[in-house]
C-alpha cells in the first residue's frame, strides 16, 4: 500500500494524500491582486493533499517582483477567497505562503510610497527584472529601524488573519530563498549591532517574533515555516555556523508549536546539498510535521515517507507542468515537458494550458 497517496494528518487537518504542491512564484497577479486565472491554476492542481501558494506579500513594501500577489487589501482577500473556494471544491487544503521580499526588490516593482527594506544596507549581488525597464541591479535596501521591524511583524500577523478570513487553511512563513526573514537569519546580509543582529539568538529574533505574532493571530495549528539551509539563491552564501544556526532555529520553532517545518534542498537547481545531518537534526528537534522538498519523483518520495525521514513530500516543477500529477504518478503516465520560457510571463500560456490525461 502506497503511503504517498494515502490520507495524511497535518495538525487539525486531514489531507487527501501525502503530496504537497510546493510554492512557486508565477507572476500572474496583475495589479498584485489574485484573479480568476490564478483560481483556475490552483483548482487544476488540487489533487495534491496540500497546496502552498506562491509567495504572497504581507506588506506593500514586500512586493519585490512584478505581478506577485499580496494579502493586505480587501481586494486581495477577496481574490484569495475565490482561490480557496476553488481548491476546497476539489478536495485539497491550502496554505498561503507569506513572503516579504525585503532587499530582493526594486522601486520600479513597488507601489508609490513604499520602500525597499532589509536588515542592513547591503545590496544583493545581481539584478532583478522590472516590467518597466527590464533588468536592473538590486538596490541597497534601507536598514529597518526597530519601528519598521515592529510594523513588519504586525503586517505578518494581519496577513495571517486575512488568509484565514479568506477561507484558507493556514499560512507558511517564507524564511527561505533569500527573502526578508532569511535576510535577518544570515550573517552575510544582517550586519546589525542591535538586538536583531550579531549572535544567532539575535539574528533569529525577527523570525521568531513574526512566528509568535502569526500564532497569536490564528493559532499554531495553522502556521508553518519554510527554511533553506545551504540555499544560495538571492545572494545567500554558505557560512561555517550554518548547521548550528538551523539547529537553534528548529528548537525555537518547536517551542512555538508550529504545525510544520518545510525544509527545501535546492541542490537539484545547483545549490550545495543540504547535509542529511541537518535534515535529521531538524527532524529530531522539531516535534511537528516535517515537509521535505527538492527534486523528488514518486519513487524517492515513497522511500522517504517509508523511512520516516519526513511526514509529507512537496514537489514544485512537476506540478507546474502536470496539473494532474497525482493521476500521472499513480498510473505511471509520462509527464509533460516544462516550458521554462513561460514561468513568469503574464497570461494563461504555460500556466493553465498544460494538457491533462
Amino acid at each position: 500500500m502506497s503511503i504517498l497517496y494515502s490520507p495524511a494528518t497535518l495538525g487539525p487537518l486531514t489531507l487527501q494524500n501525502h503530496l504537497v504542491m510546493a510554492p512557486m512564484t508565477r507572476n500572474r497577479a496583475t495589479g498584485n491582486v489574485p484573479n480568476e486565472l490564478m483560481a483556475d491554476y490552483y483548482r487544476q492542481r488540487a489533487s495534491a493533499g496540500l497546496i502552498v501558494t506562491e509567495g504572497t506579500s504581507p506588506s506593500p513594501n514586500g512586493l519585490g517582483y512584478p505581478r506577485i500577489p499580496g494579502i493586505f487589501s480587501p481586494e486581495q482577500v477577496d481574490g484569495w477567497r475565490k482561490i480557496a473556494t476553488a481548491v476546497h471544491a476539489e478536495g485539497a487544503k491550502i496554505f498561503v505562503q507569506l513572503m516579504h521580499a525585503g532587499r530582493i526588490g526594486h522601486p520600479l516593482n513597488l507601489p508609490a510610497g513604499t520602500r525597499v527594506l532589509g536588515p542592513s544596507a547591503i545590496a544583493a549581488a545581481g539584478e532583478i527584472y522590472t516590467d518597466a525597464e527590464g533588468m536592473k541591479p538590486h538596490p541597497a535596501p534601507e536598514p529597518m529601524s526597530e519601528s519598521d521591524i515592529g510594523t513588519a511583524i504586525a503586517e505578518f500577523a494581519s496577513a495571517a488573519r486575512n488568509a484565514v478570513e479568506a477561507g484558507c487553511d493556514g499560512v507558511e512563513l517564507h524564511a527561505a530563498n533569500g527573502y526578508l526573514l532569511e535576510q535577518f537569519i544570515r550573517p552575510t546580509s544582517n550586519r546589525r549591532t542591535d538586538r536583531y543582529g550579531g549572535s544567532i539568538e539575535n539574528r533569529a529574533r525577527f523570525v521568531i517574533e513574526v512566528a509568535e505574532a502569526a500564532v497569536a493571530a490564528i493559532g499554531a495549528g495553522k502556521v508553518g515555516i519554510r527554511l533553506s539551509p545551504h540555499g544560495v539563491f538571492n545572494d545567500m552564501p554558505d557560512y561555517p555556523e550554518m548547521a548550528a544556526d538551523y539547529a537553534y532555529l528548529a528548537e525555537r520553532i518547536n517551542q512555538l508549536g508550529l504545525v510544520y517545518v518545510h525544509l527545501v534542498d535546492h541542490s537539484p537547481m545547483g545549490a550545495p546539498p543540504v547535509p542529511a545531518t541537518i535534515k535529521q537534526t531538524v527532524r529530531k528537534l522539531f516535534e511537528g510535521a516535517m515537509i521535505l522538498s527538492g527534486g523528488y519523483d514518486a519513487a524517492r518520495a515513497e522511500k522517504d515517507l517509508e523511512d520516516k525521514a519526513c511526514d509529507l513530500i512537496a514537489v514544485g516543477r512537476p506540478f507546474l507542468a502536470n496539473p494532474d500529477l497525482v493521476a500521472r504518478w499513480t498510473s505511471g503516465a509520462a509527464l509533460n515537458d516544462i516550458d521554462f520560457n513561460t514561468f513568469y510571463t503574464p497570461g494563461p500560456k504555460g500556466y493553465t494550458d498544460y494538457p491533462r490525461l
